[in-house]
């Protein structure tokens, strides 16, 4: 009995540390699996890093060149609404406005504006185009085969022109309704529709909106920079009034100051805002630009003659164009 005790106590023994030996191991096996699994995990990371930082240059510019990641109009409106923190200024009526979260409030006691209409979208500031998208539109191929939708989603050059920062101006949203696709211009008499501080016309049936004089010049070069830039076409008449109103509004501090924000943001300039450097840096030979009274400037007229070679700006050959403004 005594000798079977033993051999069941070395048995017990035995057994034990063959287990203790299996679990030492056992362990020490999953540390060195987890030990290799991290440092696999760390080397595919590495691994990961290194063709992440070769290829990132050129995802970005996949990505910076891809139509989807063009500026919409909506971050547009977003950028404009920073720009303006530092003047909030509603630009048809000159009322003052403030911003309640998302939305923009405008003052009207700060003006006198009277509601003509719709007191919901007089209660309201709303980004308007200077240079109507329905006129842009109208002078692009996408807008005769689907309008405004299909321009978005066909034409990069209309989605362009429809974010440029240069072409949105915060404005009372029925200033804004009732401007609709109208050509700014000059009416006759002064019914002041929105109270009698508020010197803005609207005529209906001649389809046409006449702005304060106070922001008349900033209208005409926001066209003329518009023509420029997108080609995009201004009548013989047009082109006479908006000469005339950029000269009796010149360009003012919060203009200059408005236009380098935007220059910052979206990397070009209003050149018909900036000085004479930017302004013939941003020149550029527009095939519809062609006649003297399409010109601005005799500064332009001489960079058409001598770039561009519309011979016929100088009809006498003497060297100089247009002589009307050249003189």
């Amino acid at each position: 009995m005594h000798v079977n005790l033993q051999n069941i106590l070395r048995k017990k023994h035995l057994i034990q540390g063959a287990f203790f030996t299996s679990v030492f191991f056992y362990v020490n096996s999953i540390e060195f699996f987890m030990c290799y699994i991290n440092l696999f995990h760390q080397y595919t990371l590495v691994l990961k890093m290194t063709i992440l930082k070769a290829i990132t240059p050129a995802i970005l510019l996949l990505l910076l060149s891809s139509p989807i990641f063009a500026k919409s109009f909506y971050m547009a409106k977003k950028d404009a609404t920073g720009i303006y923190l530092a003047h909030q200024e509603a630009f048809y009526s000159g009322c003052d406005y403030y911003a309640v979260q998302k939305k923009l409030i405008p003052l009207r006691e700060s003006c006198g504006y009277v509601t003509r209409k719709s007191e919901r979208r007089a209660s309201r500031i709303e980004w308007e185009h200077i240079v109507s998208m329905w006129h842009v539109g109208h002078q692009l191929q996408c807008w005769q085969n689907g309008g405004r939708r299909n321009c978005r989603k066909v034409s990069e050059k209309f989605r362009q022109m429809e974010a440029d920062l240069h072409n949105l101006v915060p404005t009372i949203g029925e200033l804004n309704g009732d401007r609709s696709n109208y050509q700014h211009g000059m009416i006759e008499g002064e019914m002041r529709r929105y109270g009698e501080n508020i010197d803005n016309e609207v005529d209906f049936k001649g389809r046409t909106f006449e702005p304060r004089p106070e922001v008349r010049g900033n209208i005409a070069r926001i066209y003329f920079y518009f023509r420029a830039k997108y080609g995009f076409n201004l009548s013989r008449q047009q082109t006479q009034l908006f000469k005339a109103w950029s000269k009796s509004d010149p360009v003012d501090d919060w203009e200059r100051e408005r236009n380098l924000s935007i220059q910052a943001i979206q990397g070009d300039s209003n050149f018909f805002v900036g000085d004479s450097d930017d302004y013939i840096e941003g020149l550029a030979c527009t095939p519809t630009l062609k006649y003297c009274y399409q010109m601005n400037s005799c500064q332009q007229a001489n960079f058409y003659l001598n770039q561009c070679g519309r011979t016929r700006m100088d009809g006498d050959k003497d060297g100089i164009p247009c002589e009307s403004i050249c003189r």
